[in-house]
């Protein structure tokens, strides 16, 4: 069992991204209703699997993203290149001024705790990757001359406008054309579709998406709300997330059957601080089932589900093994819950070692 993935020999990079990269602010412990500062980071669901790729695993990723040519954007450019991102594919729009045609995004995030759960209030109307349409990007030339092994974006860019969705269709075919492994992660976000047509619009758009999906990241909401499956008698099932999860995969499966892969975390939220954490897999007609981390202790859980599929993507990328995906997966996104901030700061030495069952003792 395994993916038929190009050889790192003929693509320059191993894995792209196309999604929106915004400036995270971070009250730290606090709120942001009450903060007198904030911590900067960048962060954005597509890219953050392109960095822990890079940072974590080492491997040669890019994304194709938009910024406008201001300080601000600047600012987020520097923190990908910090990352070591490729930034050859970032599209720099005019500034007016003010932001009155065009703008960068910024997201204001609490990590929440214990019974505070974790508030994102994004600020990215307008942005200039929400302005990003089809023909902005030589898809061609990236995949065909450069050479991809995997493509990764997802419902939170796809949703953003008309444009980004049509954009998502056309780098996914294209990505199909050259034998680009293509990964769709749903991230089903009700508010960003209400004012676009809603849960029809939302549905309409991933259902033609996921017909060139390989990799569907997304637990069984994401697949009810953004492909409108229904599981018979889920209300009767005793563990639903895994058993939702592997009802809701036999019937997505007969009705696309370029899914090679499906794949989704499963958290039991006890407090915004305590999770259990795990994974699964389906492959080949098999469910592989990450090891279990009972009562993760959460420092901050955005990204986790981002450093979840980097990790399962490394895990195709290196090892091309569905069980070796799902460990890498759910390791890599217990890690990062641990840590501030959207990206990864884990290390492939210390996934390897939790996925091995290594303990928290002091590494001196």
């Amino acid at each position: 069992m395994s993916l038929k993935i190009r050889p790192a020999s003929e693509c320059l990079y191993d894995q792209i991204s196309l999604g929106e990269v915004m400036l995270r602010l971070d009250p730290g412990e606090g709120r942001v209703r009450t903060a007198r500062s904030f911590t900067a980071w960048e962060g954005g669901g597509e890219y953050n699997t392109s960095r822990g790729l890079r940072k974590c695993f080492n491997l040669k990723t890019a994304v194709c993203t938009a910024f406008v040519d201001n300080e601000v954007g600047h600012l987020v450019e520097d923190f990908i290149m910090q990352g070591g991102v490729s930034t050859d594919f970032i599209k720099w729009r005019e500034d007016d001024g003010i932001g009155r045609t065009v703008r960068n995004g910024l997201n204001f995030t609490e990590r929440g705790f214990g019974i505070r759960g974790a508030v994102g209030v994004p600020d990215r109307g307008n942005t200039a990757a929400s302005q990003l349409k089809p023909g902005d990007f030589d898809w061609d030339h990236i995949f065909g001359k450069l050479g991809v092994r995997w493509f990764h974006t997802g419902g939170i860019f796809a949703a953003l406008s008309e444009s980004t969705a049509a954009i998502t269709i056309e780098a996914v075919k294209a990505a199909n054309k050259y034998g680009t492994i293509v990964s769709y992660d749903l991230n089903y976000r009700p508010s960003l579709w209400k004012t676009i047509g809603g849960l029809k619009k939302a549905q309409e758009v991933n259902r033609e998406i996921a017909k060139y999906v390989d990799v569907m990241i997304g637990n069984e909401e994401d697949f009810t709300a953004s492909l409108g499956f229904e599981v018979k008698g889920a209300e009767n099932l005793t563990h639903i997330e895994t058993d939702a999860f592997k009802a809701m995969i036999e019937t997505a499966v007969k009705e696309f059957p370029n899914f090679k892969v499906a794949a989704t975390t499963l958290r039991h939220v006890i407090t915004a601080t305590v999770n259990d954490w795990s994974a699964i897999l389906w492959h080949d007609g098999k469910f592989f089932e990450s090891r279990k981390y009972p009562g993760l202790e959460i420092l901050d859980r955005v990204g986790g589900g981002d450093s979840f599929a980097s990790g399962l993507q490394f895990g195709f990328l290196a090892k091309n093994d569905p069980q070796a995906a799902v460990e890498y997966g759910a390791a890599h996104g217990a890690f990062a819950s641990t840590t501030p901030g959207d990206t990864s700061m884990a290390t492939q030495k210390e996934v390897e070692k939790l996925i091995k069952g290594g303990g928290a003792r002091v590494v001196r």
